[in-house]
């Protein structure tokens, strides 16, 4: 169920756009009312690795569903530069809900999760070890209200600038 990729947000009553497409929300109502603790994170997964997968499971670990918040491709470019990025936000979604530990994907236009995070309301917001706790959007947010906002440590050596680089340069992974 790919909240990103088959539901336009709403628009809202202060004509702001609704970062959760209606889907996204009856999800995360039904998931409530089951009792489901909710795991949130968010990133870019230009390409899908092993660091990424290891991941994601940790998180969903946490919490009975993990919902993840894709940056959208222009977001991307924004943060990461015109060559960025190699697969688009829908694909990317798509990939990360084939994941058993994925319940949802969205993908989001800003630059940060803040608005995102401020409508999914997360039991548990995570990120990567390479985010201290302290700078993780959203975390002011979830403390408030009970939520707990987590740093987990990252797979050394897996990460997409590093598999970028190997293959603008025609390097095998058995070349390091």
């Amino acid at each position: 169920m790919s909240a990103g990729a088959s539901g336009a947000p709403a628009d809202r009553s202060d004509g702001a756009r609704d970062p959760l497409p209606d889907e996204a929300r009856r999800a995360l109502t039904a998931w409530r009312a089951a009792g489901d603790r909710i795991v949130f994170t968010n990133g870019v997964f230009d390409l899908l690795h092993r660091g990424h997968a290891e991941y994601l499971a940790r998180a969903r670990a946490l919490g009975e569903r993990l919902l993840v918040g894709v940056n959208s491709d222009a977001s991307v470019r924004r943060l990461k530069g015109p060559a960025r990025p190699i697969v688009i936000a829908e694909d990317r979604a798509a990939l990360l809900e084939a994941l058993a530990c994925v319940d949802l994907a969205v993908i989001f236009d800003d630059d940060t999760p803040a608005r995102l995070i401020e409508a999914v309301r997360p039991d548990i917001l995570v990120k990567g070890g390479d985010w201290a706790v302290a700078q993780i959007a959203g975390r002011e947010l979830v403390e408030s209200y009970g939520g707990r906002v987590l740093s987990i440590p990252l797979r050394e050596g897996c990460g997409t600038s590093a598999l970028i680089q190997r293959i603008r340069e025609g390097r095998s992974a058995l070349e390091g």
